[in-house]
């Protein structure tokens, strides 16, 4: 109970800065939705960052900055006399206890993917809510990400390989089509091609239970660092990067890996 009334007082308290900001800040009281919406996506991005990086500090700050987004969009809306931040939250409620039955109903699983399968179904009786299985996706998502969300979402209604190993066959399918294509096709059919490759990998990693998003930042990282390295050594001997044969960075490349 203490907790809760700490939690309480401090979102009164930020709600109510909030409301002194909106009143006196020119910058606060000339935001839109339309204005903010590229700012919240970075504050996504960079509370992503920070989990990334696991530091608890930054992680703090970082959702300190997305929680504001949140209730600045609920003043927003305030204002407008579309509703407040007590009827999101009260929305928010709702749905959890909607969407989890197995917790607050009768209704019995068996593990986390019949969970999963529910809650999509549960999506779709919803008043208001997603008539199409796939139109939970945001369009805006970037593509990688979108690509997985919609492998996920078609697979809690059952269409996905019977066995993960199958789609090992689609991969070197896509992948053979992509070579003709390079042979015969044009730039259109090409990059068609590489995309189907592309989201033939990401439904691979997604059988194997690997984010793919996290897996191709983990090695943007890992390239990035060994990359800076052979450009560190470059600046070291005086010898610009454009100057030096592919061998040399070769041997400062493994140099990198072996540390």
């Amino acid at each position: 109970m203490v907790a809760r009334e700490k939690e309480s007082a401090s979102l009164a308290k930020l709600l109510d800065v909030l409301d002194r900001l909106r009143l006196e800040c020119p910058w606060d009281r000339k935001q839109t939705f339309e204005s903010m919406k590229s700012l919240t996506v970075e504050e996504v991005y960079e509370l992503v960052d920070a989990i990334g990086e696991q530091k608890s500090d930054e992680i703090k700050k970082e959702l300190g900055d997305v929680l504001l987004h949140v209730v600045f969009y609920a003043k927003m809306a305030e204002e407008k006399g579309w509703f407040d931040v007590s009827d999101v939250m009260d929305s928010l409620v709702d749905k959890l206890i909607f969407r989890h039955p197995h917790i607050f109903s009768d209704t019995k699983v068996e593990g986390e993917e019949q969970v999963l399968q529910n809650w999509e179904k549960l999506k779709l009786k919803e008043k208001g809510g997603n008539k199409r299985v796939l139109e939970g996706v945001p369009k805006s998502l970037p593509p990688l990400i979108k690509a997985s969300r919609i492998q996920e979402k078609a697979r809690n209604v059952g269409f996905d390989w019977d066995k993960k190993e199958d789609v090992w066959t689609k991969v070197k399918e896509e992948l053979n089509e992509v070579e003709q294509e390079m042979i015969d096709g044009t730039a259109v059919d090409l990059e068609g091609e590489f995309g189907d490759l592309l989201f033939s990998v990401v439904n691979a990693a997604r059988l194997y239970g690997v984010d793919p998003n996290s897996a191709l930042e983990r090695t943007n990282m890992k390239f990035t660092k060994r990359f800076n390295y052979i450009e560190e050594k470059s600046i070291a001997n005086s010898k610009p990067l454009d100057t030096m044969t592919l061998e040399e960075m070769d041997v400062l490349w493994n140099e990198a890996k072996n540390l």
